[in-house]
């Protein structure tokens, strides 16, 4: 199976939205400048062009289609049998800068929505029979309805399901006398309910999607064609772009608050600590933001808007004042003033602790989530340089060993993960990048100092990509640090550059601004000469794995890049060497593993959540459906149970430097006691810690 949606671990993380519907004319030339000028860049500087023509037409028809209805709950054969005449002609179109294809696409899906909608409210308003043997299909390549009457059927038993689930948990709270509100209630009852809380489910899905605009959409679409050149290949719109920015530099200018859309509202979830609203105390979790207003501007009114023009109108440079008209629990409304500054979300930056076991004593610890940059900014965190922090706090406990903690680390900044590797070596290549022209490139670490120059583990899984595999690579290759994990990294071998189409296109200030394109401009190679790229980097150590039996990574995604090698360069470092030991280590470890019941489990648990996902079809049944969520949840249950349990003597101490930061407030200490117990639950750390021990022994 190929993964069609863009992908969420690379360099740089794609987040696309779907829209609503209608053409404002002012915006038609806009269109047109956009994908031509997308198009034209990318044949200039993409590391792979593409050939513009019928062939790339079949790709952009298919992969746009599956994402606008992938689930076929809108669009039936019919409609995409008008929609198959433009199966060729989508290559046409761009160079045109029209959009007949796409229009008649989001004609279609409105006209979809619209029925659809009849449909559910209609279903919904009649009670179903459960004790019918009906199945209903889920899986991933079922086919378009044939036509209208054999949509509603198919949503008839959809809906019919999601009453089902509910209802069969309602049953089973009032057998256990948990909910007030379900005592005394009928089975007709808890239908009844159960249809009603479906109902408020889908109305408020399609009131979000009634609010979407055409831009939305259109990122789809443009990112239907990027992704054609490969999956990390994409177009941002500016807000995008914006929140590209803030994930990778994990600071933003703004107030520090978290916002959802909740119907017409928008609703405050969370403050974060030590941001401007924090220190503020007048906005809380849980207000409804009203109104918006720009220092001594009159306020605009939010109510209806969609979340990412609130997010635009709330957000703004340092020192400048933002009123917030906001509507509190007890229903009074408040006008609060708040001015802007920098805003740090520590939750996704480096931090360490102290490990040991009755094995291995003295460990540092090191997390880390991203390969983060300031991106721009003069001011910034830098993961490089918080890796470093760390592992000084970390010597200063005399610590004999160091754990990097990788795991579903999707990448980041390349110049990040070179200076980070130079903590470990005195100096030398890092990674090797090479162009479409063919030109290669060597990124060294050339400072010559050492920060850390003792054992070291690197843990990674599956989802570890793009400049976690750099960092593993090259360590990998150095022989400096034993990896260990999943059989392998996620596999992206490709290097991305942002391209801002409003420097990129001359003139035309009236319709910008356009947004910009990320696009694959390189590839990269170990110094070795090999790629990651499909491949991943294999662990030295393999431990058992969860997701070992799902389908995931580059090689599973649809228009990746080849792999391919290139000539190696010249490295070395006497630092520390584990090449030697890898064999014996791995060995012991292997054995280990094997006398370890919850390993062992790990690895029949992995079995059974593949043989889950492969379930398409789902009965509709409600004493089938009972029998065999009973024994979903009494497998799951008893798995939870075992991960769930403390590792016997596994120890794990935050440094005492960082308990200031830690106590702040009851939400730092929360995070952090949930950070805490989750690593003393963690069997991969104490298998890792006896491999330290190992390493010791040499």
């Amino acid at each position: 199976m190929k993964f069609r949606g863009p992908i969420l671990f690379s360099l740089i993380i794609v987040a696309m939205v779907v829209g609503a519907f209608y053409v404002p004319a002012d915006n038609e030339e806009k269109e047109s400048i956009l994908i031509k000028s997308i198009i034209a860049n990318l044949d200039r500087f993409h590391f792979q062009p593409q050939d513009v023509d019928d062939k790339f037409s079949e790709k952009v028809f298919d992969l746009y289609l599956d994402r606008l209805d992938g689930n076929r709950r809108w669009l039936t054969q019919e409609d995409m049998n008008k929609l198959n005449k433009f199966e060729l002609k989508v290559d046409d179109e761009a160079d045109a800068g029209s959009y007949e294809f796409f229009n008649m696409s989001l004609d279609l899906l409105e006209k979809g929505l619209d029925k659809t909608q009849g449909y559910y409210r209609d279903i919904l308003a009649t009670p179903f029979d459960f004790s019918k043997n009906e199945t209903v299909d889920l899986g991933e390549d079922r086919p378009f309805a044939k036509n209208d009457k054999e949509l509603k059927e198919n949503w008839r038993k959809y809906l019919k399901r999601e009453v089902l689930v509910r209802l069969v948990d309602d049953l089973e709270t009032q057998k256990k006398g948990e909910d007030e509100e379900l005592k005394g209630k009928s089975f007709a009852d808890l239908e009844a309910k159960a249809r009603e809380d479906v109902l408020k489910v889908f109305d408020k899905w399609y009131v979000r999607m009634s609010k979407l605009k055409r831009t939305d959409r259109l990122s789809s679409y443009l990112n239907a064609i990027t992704n054609v050149y490969d999956p990390h290949t994409g177009y941002f719109k500016p807000i995008d772009k914006q929140n590209f920015d803030i994930r990778m530099s994990k600071s933003l200018e703004g107030i520090g608050a978290q916002l959802r859309a909740e119907e017409e509202y928008t609703r405050v979830i969370k403050i974060i600590v030590g941001g401007p609203a924090w220190k503020g105390k007048q906005l809380e979790a849980d207000d409804l933001i009203m109104a918006v207003a720009q220092g001594d501007e009159e306020p605009v009114d939010v109510t209806g808007m969609v979340i990412d023009d609130v997010v635009t109108m709330i957000r703004g440079k340092k020192g400048t004042e933002v009123r917030l008209t906001v509507k509190k629990k007890d229903g009074s409304t408040e006008v609060i003033s708040i001015e802007r500054d920098i805003v740090i979300t520590e939750e996704g930056l480096a931090k360490s602790s102290l490990l040991s076991n009755d094995e291995a004593k003295k460990v540092g610890y090191i997390t880390l989530p991203s390969f983060y940059a300031p991106f721009g900014r003069t001011k910034g965190n830098s993961s490089a340089e918080d890796v470093a922090k760390e592992i000084k706090k970390l010597k200063k406990h005399n610590v004999e060993s160091l754990i990097l903690d990788l795991r579903s680390n999707g990448g980041g900044s390349l110049e990040e993960v070179v200076d980070m590797a130079g903590l470990f070596i005195e100096k030398g290549p890092i990674v090797q990048v090479k162009s479409r022209i063919g030109r290669s490139g060597v990124h060294e670490d050339e400072d010559g100092k050492v920060l850390w120059d003792g054992p070291l583990v690197v843990m990674v899984n599956e989802y570890s990509a793009s400049a976690s595999e750099i960092l593993a690579a090259a360590l990998q290759d150095y022989g400096r640090a034993v990896i260990v994990g999943s059989t392998s990294t996620f596999g992206k071998g490709t290097v991305q550059r942002f391209l801002d189409l409003d420097r990129a296109v001359m003139g035309y200030s009236d319709v910008k601004p356009l947004g910009e394109i990320k696009l694959t401009i390189q590839k990269y190679y170990r110094v070795n000469g090999g790629s990651v790229q499909l491949k991943g980097v294999k662990s030295d150590i393999v431990f058992p794995d969860l997701y070992k039996y799902f389908e995931s990574g580059e090689k599973d995604y649809e228009h990746a890049m080849e792999n391919s090698e290139i000539a190696p360069v010249p490295y070395n470092q006497k630092v520390y060497s584990v090449s030697e030991d890898l064999n014996e280590l791995r060995t012991a470890s292997e054995k280990r593993i094997k006398k370890n019941s919850t390993f062992q489990q790990i690895e029949d648990h992995a079995k059974w959540l593949k043989a889950q996902r492969d379930i398409d079809s789902y009965s509709l049944n409600i004493d089938k459906y009972t029998q065999f969520k009973d024994k979903q949840e009494k497998v799951s249950k008893a798995f939870e149970e075992i991960m769930d349990k403390k590792v016997d003597k596994l120890m794990v101490k935050n440094l005492p430097e960082d308990m200031s930061n830690i106590t702040k407030d009851e939400g730092a200490v929360a995070r952090n006691t949930d950070w805490i117990e989750g690593l003393e639950k963690d069997i991969y750390i104490d298998e890792v810690l006896s491999i330290i021990a190992d390493m010791d022994k040499k």
